[in-house]
């Protein structure tokens, strides 16, 4: 592998646990390999922040990991404050994302040379 490691953004949208177990374990992978790495939470994935505690496991202690790592860049506010989960997002200390009509913009991600995965 290069010294100059390709950074990868991961943007989860789905509200399934089991889709966003993926989206860690590929994070936490591609960070163990040398990837910079930033998770971005989307669309109906925001309501999980409320749920962390309550899901079985491994995704809270995966979420941990990786928030610990600070690999969570954030939540998308616009979808979080229309699906109802703004509070729970808030409370999960992570940064509301609105730089693009109140969601995460991907062309920032680009701009900074990362490569998008939407899952």
């Amino acid at each position: 592998m290069t010294a100059q490691q390709t950074p990868f953004a991961l943007f989860a949208y789905r509200q399934e646990p089991g889709c966003f177990i993926h989206v860690l374990l590929n994070g936490l992978d591609l960070s163990d390999k040398g990837h910079p790495v930033k998770i971005v939470l989307e669309g109906p994935a925001t309501t999980l922040l409320s749920e962390l505690e309550s899901l079985d496991a491994p995704l809270p202690a995966l979420f941990k990991k990786a928030s610990d790592l600070g690999l969570i860049d954030g939540y998308c506010l616009a979808c979080a404050t229309k699906l109802g989960a703004r509070e729970g997002a808030e409370a999960s200390g992570l940064a509301p994302l609105s730089d693009m009509s109140g969601h995460p913009s991907i062309a920032r991600y680009v701009e900074k040379g990362y490569t998008v995965i939407n899952f």
